[in-house]
């Protein structure tokens, strides 16, 4: 119904668009012929009143006479004035057009962003309650033994921890857009990032996690829940849009000229096609649509990943892993 309503709004924009332009190109017809009109009126008025006079007999010599060029010269020159006013009209018009249809464009894009956030996030909240649900009516159900407890117990604690992470990203994304400023300690890169992958390999038995930390890599200052958060989301990402077994390479090295330390995630995955590589940055969006996509997710990880990364004045960008799959690769700076 929406969408209805929009065409039918844009169809009447182009309509009225369209009376704009003939009406414009009516009306300047219109004064074209007008000025000519009066050209050609007080050009034969002054032949007549020189001829009169005695001044020219022919009007070869009339248009010779210093009084005609002059009129001609007014004449050429109101024309170009109402060229040029023409094309001004013609220019802020067409601007006008442009300027609102990419305002349309983008309020459509921010319209299916939102429907999409709530349909995801509608999703990631409705499973893991209904899991935890299910495990709390086993529990009062069911008369169960020590293992079943701790089985069913560790899958809840999952599913809570999935939920936490939700409500951090989202607390975190907000964050991101008023009052985020990173604290800045000193943080040992390679630990931290070992931490994290062997955690994420508990969660993800199935997957694969190779890494690699080349040379001697000096501390960083800098935020240290704000690079976990960077690896996380990096890592989970490769994970998710990788085959039944991901194979991840994850390498770390630092560099002296500028300064600073490189961090790449490459997977194995379906990739991501050029003209999405810098959308996926964006809060809330996700390749696809939600109503057919597989993959859980909200569309911020990767948004917290660039502006965690712009805070700290750094630099990411996504290229194509050979011969399949997607390499995130970010610069942080020293300090």
């Amino acid at each position: 119904m929406e969408d209805r309503r929009n065409i039918q709004l844009r169809l009447l924009s182009f309509v009225v668009i369209a009376y704009m332009l003939m009406a414009f190109t009516w009306w300047s017809v219109l004064l074209f012929t007008k000025n000519r009109d009066a050209f050609y009126a007080k050009r034969d008025l002054i032949r007549i009143g020189l001829i009169a006079q005695g001044v020219v007999r022919t009007d070869e010599a009339f248009f010779e006479t210093e009084i005609y060029q002059t009129l001609q010269r007014q004449y050429r020159n109101q024309e170009w004035m109402i060229l040029g006013e023409a094309s001004v009209f013609v220019l802020s018009l067409v601007m006008g057009i442009w300027f609102i249809n990419r305002g349309y464009h983008k309020e459509l894009v921010a319209g299916q962003t939102r429907r999409n956030f709530l349909l995801s996030i509608t999703h990631e909240l409705k499973s893991p309650l209904a899991s935890i649900r299910l495990v709390l009516e086993t529990v009062l159900k069911r008369d169960l033994d020590r293992p079943q407890l701790e089985k069913l117990g560790n899958n809840a604690l999952k599913e809570t921890d999935r939920l936490t992470h939700l409500v951090d990203d989202l607390l975190l994304s907000a964050k991101l857009e008023t009052a985020y400023q990173p604290y800045r300690e000193k943080v040992n890169l390679p630990e931290l990032l070992l931490d994290t992958i062997h955690k994420l390999q508990d969660k993800y038995p199935h997957a694969v996690f190779q890494y690699a930390i080349q040379g001697e890599i000096p501390a960083w200052y800098g935020d240290k829940l704000g690079f976990t958060s960077i690896v996380l989301n990096l890592l989970e990402n490769s994970v998710k849009y990788s085959s039944e077994k991901p194979a991840i390479a994850v390498r770390l090295a630092f560099q002296e000229r500028p300064a600073g330390f490189n961090l790449a995630v490459a997977d194995e995955g379906a990739g991501i096609p050029d003209r999405e590589k810098r959308k996926v940055f964006q809060k809330f969006y996700r390749i696809g649509h939600e109503n057919t996509r597989k993959t859980k997710g909200t569309g911020l990880g990767l948004y917290i990943v660039d502006q965690i990364v712009r805070a700290h004045n750094g630099r990411i960008k996504v290229e194509d892993n050979h011969p399949r799959g997607t390499v995130f690769s970010l610069f942080l700076p020293e300090s």
